[in-house]
């Protein structure tokens, strides 16, 4: 898995600051001809290329939608996965049925769709997806072949947490797939014994330089409490919640996920 982070911090579903206990995964797919990342995450981290259209999701937008993740194309044409939200964090991807919505406990990422006829791309971005899920379901206890814990946007609908939507499995047939056929896979990758893949080492969210842990004595302790998000604890603290990198840079966090009780060092709100 080629695991990537570029936080949308300018949508407004980051913004929103709300969190859920992740209790399952939800799985969508674009439904727009497009396979390149830099379609929807931004901006250009060097490997993404540039979007010339510059409609890219890390921004405000009319449409209030946000995932988790999104698996696709970079520029040099090889596959990745880039986490846009921190994964206990309320996304906004699912809509709503009559029994509520995925919104408050699924995670959320979405595979760029391409013309739906490449097999080699489809099969890329399906392993891709298998390892994701294993990494999302060690890292919060989740089983993929349990009732409701791994589906796809149309299994929302179908549950009534969801707003109807076809994804992904229109695009999953072509190909002799299915959502049960990918649980399984999901499930036999964790049952492989190989090592799942570590964390990845937060990206740039911006061309600046990535901000340094201040001096150990130069720090409070604040305790996490539930609601809790680093954003909203930078802003609370720091003055603004683009400063969470720094909140991250001196706990040595390589995840935005935080627990409430849990003990983060707070550098001095002075900017330096």
């Amino acid at each position: 898995m080629n695991l990537r982070k570029l936080i949308f911090t300018n949508n407004d579903c980051f913004k929103a600051g709300r969190t859920i206990v992740p209790r399952g995964i939800f799985v969508h797919s674009t439904g727009a001809n497009n396979p390149f990342l830099k379609r929807y995450v931004g901006p250009d981290d060097g490997l993404l290329g540039k979007n010339l259209h510059n409609n890219h999701w890390n921004q405000p937008r009319e449409r209030q939608v946000c995932v988790h993740a999104f698996i696709g194309k970079l520029e040099d044409g090889s596959i990745a996965t880039y986490q846009t939200l921190p994964w206990n964090h309320r996304g906004w991807h699912s809509g709503s049925g009559p029994k509520g919505t995925a919104n408050d406990s699924h995670i959320s990422f979405e595979i760029c769709e391409d013309g739906l006829n490449n097999a080699a791309y489809f099969r890329s971005v399906f392993n891709e997806a298998v390892e994701l899920c294993a990494y999302l379901c060690v890292m919060f206890g989740l089983d993929p072949l349990k009732d409701g814990v791994l589906i796809g946007h149309f299994e929302g609908y179908q549950r009534g947490i969801a707003s109807n939507h076809a994804d992904p499995r229109h695009w999953f047939v072509r190909f002799g797939e299915s959502m049960d056929s990918f649980r399984v896979a999901v499930k036999r990758r964790l049952d492989a014994g190989e090592p799942i893949p570590p964390a990845p080492v937060p990206e740039p969210v911006a061309p600046s330089p990535a901000p340094t842990a201040p001096e150990a004595s130069s720090y409070e302790v604040y305790t996490v409490i539930r609601g809790d998000t680093l954003w909203r604890i930078a802003a609370n603290k720091l003055g603004r919640g683009t400063r969470y990198t720094e909140i991250m840079a001196l706990n040595a966090l390589v995840s935005d996920a935080i627990y409430a009780g849990q003990k983060l060092k707070i550098p001095n709100a002075i900017q330096t």
